[in-house]
């Protein structure tokens, strides 16, 4: 099995296709590498792509430790696979909990990045929920703890940002859930306790999100109603940013959605590649009238 290493010591598993620029794809909490089967499949015909698996998610390693979990370790994770495998500013495909750590590698490493593709980001980042959230992180977390993985897994893919997934397409739900049940119960307690509660609101990264210019793509399904107003406020706030709404899809946009989340990376990334992404002028959002 491919494994790196990470800068502090942790083994990674990776899988690679394809050959050209490169594309590296990060994944979900409730997903790992395999969540980015489509993509793969359709990219690696044009491109070099990557996908890996993030700390916890076995046959990753699997710390003990929460303090090897942390937002921060997430965005380095990535900056470790872009250096071991030598992957030369590569288009960085990241969905909900791979899209936050997707948009601190652009914020942190900008140079390292073509450009960013950011899915079903901003679950608990609203101003007002967040005691919410990391109150629900906690207990689901030990929930993991305590409850064989084969039940946490099956109730938590049961939530309610899966329940369009699972009604327009039950096969892709029932591998989704399979997958799900094969984690490590102690990694995904630690990734929810030592990432997600513990990562910091996009609304208070505003002065920092203002002066991003990596190439960016905003995705959200259009019944993901917790990233809803967070997609809306990134493309807002970031310069480089287009928004794009997927009509009746859940949280997990590039697997409910496999064709069109292509068809719009490939779009974007053509755009990216050609010269012809456009930044945002200032005071370009003002008043028509």
């Amino acid at each position: 099995m491919p494994h790196l290493t990470t800068d502090d010591g942790l083994r990674l598993y990776y899988e690679e296709a394809g050959s050209g620029m490169p594309i590296l794809f990060v994944h979900e909490f409730g997903g790992d590498f395999r969540s980015y089967e489509p993509q793969m499949r359709f990219f690696a015909r044009r491109y070099r792509c990557v996908a890996f698996n993030a700390r916890g998610y076995p046959p990753s390693e699997v710390p003990g430790d929460i303090a090897r979990y942390s937002q921060d370790r997430a965005r380095d994770d990535i900056k470790a696979v872009v250096e071991a495998l030598a992957l030369d500013r590569p288009h960085v495909v990241g969905v909900s909990m791979g899209a936050f750590a997707t948009l601190h590698f652009g914020l942190q490493y900008s140079d390292r990045a073509r450009s960013l593709v950011i899915g079903g980001c901003g679950y608990g980042a609203e101003p007002e929920k967040r005691a919410q959230f990391q109150a629900e992180a906690e207990a689901t977390s030990r929930h993991f703890e305590v409850t064989p993985i084969a039940q946490a897994a099956a109730e938590y893919a049961q939530g309610p940002g899966r329940q369009h997934y699972r009604e327009k397409d039950p096969r892709g739900f029932a591998e989704f859930a399979r997958n799900l049940a094969e984690h490590s119960s102690i990694g995904s307690a630690l990734t929810l306790r030592g990432v997600q509660s513990r990562r910091p609101s996009l609304y208070e990264m505003k002065d920092r999100l203002e002066r991003l210019t990596v190439p960016t793509l905003i995705m959200c399904g259009d019944e993901d109603f917790s990233c809803l107003d967070p997609s809306v406020m990134l493309k807002r706030t970031i310069p480089s940013a287009a928004l794009a709404i997927v009509p009746q899809t859940g949280h997990a946009v590039n697997v409910e959605e496999p064709a069109l989340f292509n068809q719009l990376c490939d779009d974007f990334f053509h755009q990216v590649e050609s010269g012809r992404w456009r930044i945002r002028r200032a005071g370009s959002s003002g008043r028509i009238l």
